[in-house]
């Protein structure tokens, strides 16, 4: 295979994009300030219509595709459906030989009332600010890079699905059918989840699933008639120090009990207690050990007189292991990076995304081709700035290169099913 070469057309475009700076910084403060957690349906429109806008140059169609509704456990322990704002959808040449799915999200995990609303700027490279790297920042820098790689003869050789969702947030419980439609389509997919402020990206993936369990017991006063009382309390009590034992049983396995909800008045044996709890695993086939461990402890609890306890959710998003296929495209970033200066280094991560859905679906991706940046999910939240260009830089390149096929996007889809692990 020859060595890759910049050509002065490429050169051309992406040199193009130094003038992108300052109204890329000005964009991102603007959207920074506009609260768009995943549970604030007046902040996601108000979100969703700024980037309506910021897309609709680009070639294709754009709409509003509604999500799978989805289930949430009350506090009452009432099952309930929850409905989700509307995702983002950019189609671009649907008949072009070669197919991409681009994916990010438009909601943060702060919420309406949320202390952390507004961007500052904390040095001449730096801000802090709600949503300024995860991901805000990197929808800037997909968009960028596509209406960069527009201005190339070559666009028209591929084609492209943008999806932009309001839930990726919370597990992704709505988009995640659409996400797997679109992988199942697309040869590569690439995700602006942020990288370290390092520059550094998200390898192999684990995966992850979100649970809430529902134990029930009786009712009783706490002084007179205690013993005819059922604390669901403490069986979640015990079901917790039970989870908690699983982990280190199991490589790369781990159980965190996040949230119990339960009881009231002192003086009253609690009847209700809900549990809700995550799931992370390095490997598919842990799925089913994890299952049955959870099942054993909930059979303990349902053999108890008075007591029951009831499973809802699941894994939301398998493990997205270093594959061949997805080997390939982590070297093609690689390949970008060197030519434009750019030392690309990437490590396995605990963490989840889009990503893990598109892999799921058989298509070959990277995850992290977002901005530099740090202290996500904090109000110590940062971008720095100087990557806004960079990593726009860096993905019109990828895209450059995928056009002319010196990225065969169809080899690595071919190998996707493969199902080996190189490391």
């Amino acid at each position: 295979m020859p060595e890759l070469e910049l050509t002065s057309i490429e050169k051309g475009i992406i040199e193009g994009l130094l003038a992108n700076e300052k109204s890329m910084i000005v964009t991102l403060l603007g959207w920074s300030k506009i609260n768009s957690g995943s549970r604030n349906s007046e902040g996601l429109d108000l979100m969703r219509s700024a980037l309506r806008s910021f897309f609709a140059s680009l070639p294709g169609e754009i709409s509003e595709p509604a999500l799978a509704e989805g289930q949430y456990v009350s506090e009452k322990g009432l099952k309930q459906t929850v409905e989700y704002a509307p995702a983002l959808q950019i189609k671009v040449r649907r008949d072009a030989p070669i197919q991409l799915v681009l994916t990010g999200h438009y909601d943060t995990v702060f919420p309406k009332k949320s202390h952390f609303q507004e961007p500052v700027r904390v040095d001449n490279d730096t801000v802090n600010g709600p949503g300024v790297a995860d991901m805000k920042g990197g929808i800037l820098v997909m968009g960028h890079a596509l209406k960069a790689i527009e201005a190339s003869p070559l666009a028209k050789n591929i084609g492209y699905t943008v999806l932009l969702s309001p839930d990726e947030e919370i597990g992704s419980p709505g988009s995640a059918p659409l996400l797997a439609e679109l992988g199942k389509k697309a040869h590569v997919g690439l995700t602006y989840e942020p990288a370290l402020a390092d520059g550094s990206m998200a390898g192999a993936r684990k995966g992850s699933g979100n649970f809430a369990l529902i134990v029930k017991g009786r009712a009783a006063h706490a002084g007179r008639e205690h013993h005819l009382g059922r604390n669901a309390i403490s069986a979640m009590a015990e079901f917790t120090l039970g989870l908690d034992k699983l982990n280190g049983q199991r490589d790369g396995v781990t159980f965190n009990m996040a949230k119990i909800d339960g009881g009231g008045a002192p003086n009253i044996v609690p009847d209700l207690a809900i549990g809700r709890f995550n799931v992370r695993m390095l490997k598919t086939e842990d799925m089913a050990w994890i299952e049955e461990r959870i099942q054993l402890l909930i059979n303990h609890i349902n053999a108890k007189d008075g007591l029951s306890a009831e499973l809802t959710g699941g894994f939301t998003r398998p493990p997205k292991p270093m594959a061949p296929a997805n080997a390939m495209v982590f070297d093609w970033v690689k390949q970008a990076g060197s030519l434009l200066g750019q030392n690309i280094r990437w490590s396995p991560s605990g963490g989840v995304c889009e990503g893990n859905n598109l892999w799921a679906s058989g298509c070959p991706n990277v995850d992290t081709l977002g901005v530099r940046g740090g202290d996500i999910h904090s109000d110590r939240e940062f971008i720095k700035l100087s990557s806004l260009t960079e990593r726009a830089q860096l993905s019109t390149l990828i895209l450059l290169k995928l056009a002319s096929g010196e990225f065969d996007a169809a080899k690595a889809k071919a190998l996707a099913n493969t199902g080996e692990i190189i490391c």
